[in-house]
């Protein structure tokens, strides 16, 4: 009675993409996943029912088939199979596991693949792929490596140059289903070819001293990578870029950005043995100060299988993207650029001379039109500046902002020259930066633009400011109850008067001519009353020696040159006004002395 006899169980395996083209590598080198034989037992491949090998694809693709060895003993070892071999030194670097079936004695070994079968991942479906064949060792004289296949017809894949030199082994049956290197002396090359759709292989190693192979699985390759235009908004900025499967979200490649640099960056890469649809994503990395909304993202692909049919994006605007399958022959690259949109900051500096008065603090102000976008107020003390920063503002392209500074509380921005500067971190940008304090910018897409105002206090002085207001008393319609500023009106008219510097005003020196407005009449009614602000002034002032009036055309040069003396109330004849308190007007420590002249006019 006879034995049944079974094949052993399957065992879980993997395939691996090379981390590296090589120097001789060929440009779709990403596009190959090697089978790793880590799980290759000699013994049960020797049995009568071979070894049962299941492995998982890159995308989720399961393939499977049986293993049957004989002849000249073998084992599955690392990539490189040595030093001298073309594959794994000078193209297809770093593949992991142990990809390379290497005979441990020389001699003739048959290894055959059968009941090749690709099951595809959910949502997938596999009507087409290629087995690739490679020679992973070097054939020297007296040396053979066939490769034998049902399915199409092998092509030349690639010709891997030889550690040195440029020695090749001979080859016969490209175009048939019988692929043949046979070796020569010296240091040679490898050769890679590929068969469509087969569902038995035989491979049959004829070593002088060692022989091995590799093989891989190929359908269809997509590369995603990530670059950023001009700048980041933020320094820490970075993004990961995936491949997923639309079907089930399961992410199949991934690829982060690093470092200051544009990139494009190290891809994210798949190898897919199935036409299993794709979304392509891209999202800010862990750690990045801005999210994907500070960013204009686009998605643009190329495809190098010229008469494919798979649709392409170009340009198109989008964080997540569903890209559909790919088609057996794609060699897809895809990039998403990042193009900031226009930031701004406005900031303070100080010069070392520091701040004229302990309490001066400063508001930095970006505004577009009428309304404020960003702000912030300084704090501390001397030249030191703390909050001076005001947020980022992500900016509208093609719109004007007005960058400027504004005195907080009673700093007097007169106290300080300033200036400005602006640095765009998008070098390569054309928008017009401004120069100036107030100054505006109309920035483009890319561009992340900082500006600083530098403030340096003056030398001590004493700098008057001059202020006016009208307030309406009565009028000849509703007298004293909420009166209008209407002819005929009762106008109280004032100035406040303070001293901004640090420095006293010398004795008597403090005089004030005013253009009377054509508006107004001010005459015997005047009734001066002159009031000390908080700091007080420190003058003092008479009515019937301290204010004069003039009729002359033009201003007069002296308060001694005002000497016209109303003969009206409200007397048209009177064009100026002019006062001259006593006494040496007090400097400032923070809060300007001051104070207010007021007197009785009337509207015509």
């Amino acid at each position: 009675m006879g034995t049944a006899l079974s094949a052993a169980p399957a065992l879980a395996a993997n395939c691996n993409v090379a981390t590296s083209q090589g120097s001789t590598g060929p440009s779709d080198w990403q596009s190959y996943c090697w089978i790793d034989f880590s799980t290759y037992n000699d013994a049960t491949a020797r049995s009568v029912g071979g070894q049962s090998i299941s492995l998982t694809l890159q995308d989720g693709t399961i393939i499977r088939f049986t293993l049957n060895v004989s002849g000249a003993a073998q084992t599955a070892v690392a990539s490189p199979s040595w030093t001298g071999a073309a594959v794994g030194n000078t193209a297809f670097l770093g593949i992991t596991g142990k990809p390379v079936f290497y005979q441990t004695a020389a001699g003739t070994t048959t290894v055959t693949f059968s009941n090749i079968v690709l099951t595809p991942p959910t949502g997938g479906t596999t009507t087409a792929y290629m087995f690739v064949a490679a020679d992973a060792e070097s054939s020297n004289q007296g040396e053979t490596l066939s490769f034998q296949t049902n399915g199409q017809p092998w092509l030349l894949l690639d010709q891997v140059g030889p550690i040195s030199g440029s020695i090749y082994p001979t080859t016969s049956g490209t175009g048939t289903t019988t692929f043949t290197e046979t070796g020569v002396a010296g240091t040679v090359g490898a050769y890679i070819v590929g068969s469509s759709t087969p569902t038995t292989l035989t491979t049959t190693l004829v070593g002088g001293g060692l022989q091995g192979a590799m093989f891989a699985v190929r359908f269809a390759t997509i590369r995603l990578t990530s670059q950023i235009t001009g700048a980041r908004a933020q320094a820490a900025d970075q993004f990961t870029f995936n491949i997923n499967a639309t079907a089930t979200g399961t992410n199949l490649a991934t690829g982060t950005s690093s470092g200051t640099g544009l990139g494009p960056f190290t891809a994210a890469s798949l190898s897919s043995a199935a036409a299993l649809p794709l979304t392509l994503t891209q999202q800010m990395a862990s750690g990045s100060t801005d999210t994907i909304a500070h960013y204009r993202s686009s998605l643009s692909c190329t495809n190098s299988s010229s008469g494919s049919s798979t649709p392409l994006p170009t340009n198109v605007l989008t964080t997540s993207y569903s890209f559909g399958s790919l088609a057996f022959g794609d060699s897809v690259n895809c990039t998403f650029t990042e193009t900031p949109f226009p930031h701004l900051t406005l900031q303070k500096a100080l010069a070392g001379t520091g701040r004229q008065f302990a309490t001066d603090q400063f508001v930095m102000n970006i505004d577009q039109g009428a309304t404020n976008v960003a702000t912030t107020t300084t704090t501390g003390t001397g030249a030191i500046v703390s909050t001076g920063v005001t947020p980022q503002y992500q900016a509208t392209a093609a719109t004007a902002y007005k960058l400027y500074e504004a005195g907080a509380g009673t700093t007097i921005l007169a106290q300080y020259s300033a200036a400005m500067a602006c640095t765009n971190a998008y070098t390569g940008s054309s928008t017009t930066l401004p120069t100036t304090p107030g100054g505006t910018i109309t920035p483009q897409l890319g561009d992340v633009v900082t500006c600083t105002i530098t403030n340096t206090r003056l030398a001590a002085n004493a700098l008057l400011s001059v202020s006016k207001l009208a307030t309406p008393l009565s009028d000849p319609v509703n007298g004293s109850s909420n009166p209008k500023l209407i002819p005929g009106a009762l106008i109280n008219y004032s100035f406040v008067v303070a001293n901004t510097g640090a420095t006293p005003v010398d004795s008597n020196t403090v005089w004030l001519i005013d253009a009377l407005p054509a508006q107004l009449r001010v005459g015997t009614a005047a009734t001066p009353v002159f009031t000390q602000g908080s700091p007080s002034s420190g003058l003092t002032f008479t009515a019937g020696t301290d204010i004069k009036y003039s009729n002359s055309a033009t201003a007069p040069t002296s308060f001694a040159a005002c000497t016209y003396s109303p003969v009206a109330a409200y007397d048209a004849a009177v064009k100026f006004v002019c006062l001259n308190p006593k006494g040496a007007m007090a400097g400032s420590t923070g809060a300007p002395p001051s104070f207010t002249l007021s007197i009785q006019a009337q509207l015509n």
